[in-house]
C-alpha cells in the first residue's frame, strides 16, 4: 500500500502506517492495526502509559523488527525495505543511548560519526563539539561516559542523533532522567529543532510533556490508537472543570449539582466540577438567585489529560 499523497500544497506524511501490526511469539500483541500519520514540519507527541506499543510501534518505523502486518512508510519510503535510504535522514534516540564506558563522551560521539558512511571525516570534531555544546555537555566532554548520570547519558545520546542536519528525529522519552531544568533545556531544544524544519517525534509517557512541547499528538492504550490528531483540537473535545470562588462552598456545591454539575470537589473556598452541556451564564444566575455570594466564576481551560479522560472515560496511569 503506498503513503498518502499530498493534496495542493499540502506536504506528504513524513511518517505513515497502514494496519501496523506487530505479534510476538506466545500472541502477546504489542501493537494492534496502528494507523498513524505524523505531519511534515510538526512536534509529533506519541502518548501513552509504559507497555502501551509505544516503543514497539519506534522500532518498526526504524526497521529495527519486521512487523507482522501493515505498512509503514517513513519519509514516503517503505520501511523496513528502505531502511538503507532513510536512516541517513533521521537521528534517533530509542531506549536510552548505547555507550562506551570507557571512552569520554566526545570520544564516544567521534565514534558514531565515524559510523556514518555520508559524514566528512575533516569536519568530524568541529561537528563533535558542536553537538555536545548544543545539548550542554562541552564541559563534560572529556569526561569517561560511565561517569555519567543518566539524564547526562540522554543528553549525549541526544547529541549523536544532532550530529548532522535530519530531516525527521525520532525521541523515545528524550528528557528520562533529566532534573526539571534539565526536562526545560530539552523541550527548548525540540522546539529550536523544530523551527529549523525538522520534524520531531516524540514518545513519551508524561502528558505536561507533550502538552507544553508539540504541535501534534496521538494517543496508544494497550497496543491501540485511541485518538491522533493537532494538540489545540484533542484538548478541545474536553470542556475543562468549572471553578467557583465563594464563602459559601457547601451551599454553591448543592446548587452546582442540581444545575447538572458532576464530579464536584470543595477545596476551601473553592468548589470545581464537569460543566454540564448547557449555558454556564445560567449555571451562575442559578447561584446567584439562591444566595450564593459568588467571588469568581470561571471555567479552566481543559488540559491534554482531560481530553484523556474524556476520550477514553479512564485516568492516564503512567505506570500502566
Amino acid at each position: 500500500m503506498e503513503p498518502p499523497s499530498a493534496t495542493g500544497e499540502e506536504a506528504a506524511p513524513v511518517i505513515a502506517t497502514r494496519g501496523l501490526t506487530k505479534r510476538y511469539r506466545g500472541g502477546q500483541l504489542a501493537v494492534d492495526g496502528l494507523d498513524l500519520t505524523v505531519p511534515a514540519g510538526s512536534v509529533f507527541g506519541f502518548l501513552g502509559p509504559n507497555g502501551s506499543g509505544k516503543t514497539t510501534t519506534i522500532r518498526m518505523l526504524m526497521g529495527l523488527i519486521d512487523p507482522t502486518s501493515g505498512t509503514a512508510h517513513v519519509l514516503g519510503r517503505p520501511m523496513p525495505g528502505a531502511t538503507r535510504a532513510v536512516l541517513p535522514e533521521v537521528g534517533a534516540l530509542i531506549e536510552g543511548p548505547a555507550l562506551y564506558g570507557f571512552l569520554s563522551g566526545r570520544d564516544n560521539l567521534l565514534r558514531y560519526d565515524s559510523a556514518d558512511p555520508a559524514a566528512d571525516p575533516r569536519t568530524r570534531r568541529a561537528r563533535t563539539a558542536a553537538a555536545l555544546e548544543r545539548v550542554g555537555l562541552a564541559a563534560a566532554g572529556s569526561k569517561k561516559a560511565r561517569a555519567y548520570s543518566l539524564g547526562m547519558k540522554q543528553r549525549l545520546g541526544l547529541a549523536a542523533a544532532l550530529l548532522r542536519p535530519r530531516r525527521l528525529l525520532v525521541l523515545d522519552e528524550p528528557t528520562n532522567g533529566l532534573d526539571p531544568q534539565g526536562m526545560r533545556e530539552i523541550r527548548g531544544l525540540i522546539r529550536e529543532l523544530a523551527a529549523d524544519g525538522t520534524t520531531v517525534f516524540l514518545s513519551s509517557h508524561l502528558l505536561d510533556e507533550i502538552e507544553q512541547v508539540c504541535t501534534h499528538a496521538a494517543v496508544m492504550t494497550r497496543g491501540r490508537l485511541v485518538v491522533q490528531g493537532a494538540v489545540a483540537d484533542l484538548s478541545a473535545g474536553a470542556r475543562g472543570r468549572l471553578a467557583v470562588t465563594t464563602p459559601d462552598p457547601a451551599d454553591a456545591a448543592r446548587v452546582l449539582g442540581e444545575q447538572g454539575v458532576t464530579g464536584l470537589t470543595v477545596t476551601g473556598g473553592t468548589v470545581t466540577g464537569e460543566p454540564p452541556a448547557r449555558d454556564l451564564a445560567e449555571v451562575n444566575a442559578a447561584l446567584v438567585a439562591a444566595g450564593v455570594r459568588v467571588r469568581g466564576f470561571t471555567l479552566e481551560r481543559a488540559s491534554l489529560e482531560d481530553a484523556f479522560v474524556a476520550l477514553t472515560g479512564e485516568g492516564f496511569d503512567v505506570a500502566g
